[in-house]
């Protein structure tokens, strides 16, 4: 049996900028993107042009995992939260600063990064889609 748990983000029609963000700030390798536009039709449910260039669908690649990412459709509010954060283990302290200050632009810290008494490397950060980052550098014990 195979079990996995995987990050999906939710944006608000900025997932394409997003998705070329993350690209850059964590070396992400796109697998899919698909639009509202691309799915199939439904008499049933007619697409509004507004929603065309919307992302239903996205798969990432980030180190080994894989994150998701989807826009709302037009009009449903997107909700920012802390409870969820994602954290990003690497086992080198300057990765841990480059992911950390790639993930800062536009955004906001929420806890510098420092050295603690389980890693030599961890801070949180907020980045300009409002996601939250745990960045943490795992150490040999």
């Amino acid at each position: 049996m195979t079990l996995r748990m995987n990050p999906y983000l939710i944006m608000d029609g900025n997932t394409k900028e997003a998705i070329q963000f993350y690209e850059k700030a964590l070396d992400a390798k796109v697998v899919m993107v698909q639009t509202f536009g691309e799915m199939p039709a439904n008499p049933d449910f007619p697409l509004p042009e507004s929603a065309r260039d919307r992302v239903s669908h996205a798969n990432l690649i980030v180190g080994e995992t894989v994150l998701m990412l989807s826009d709302t459709f037009p009009g449903q509010p997107v909700q920012s939260s802390n409870q969820v954060q994602i954290c990003i283990m690497t086992d080198a302290a300057e990765h841990a600063k480059q992911i950390y200050e790639a993930l800062r632009e536009g955004g906001k810290v929420v806890m510098p990064l420092q050295e603690t008494f389980w890693s030599p490397a961890y801070g949180i950060v907020a980045d300009k889609y409002g996601v939250n980052w745990n960045i943490s550098t795992e150490v040999e014990a």
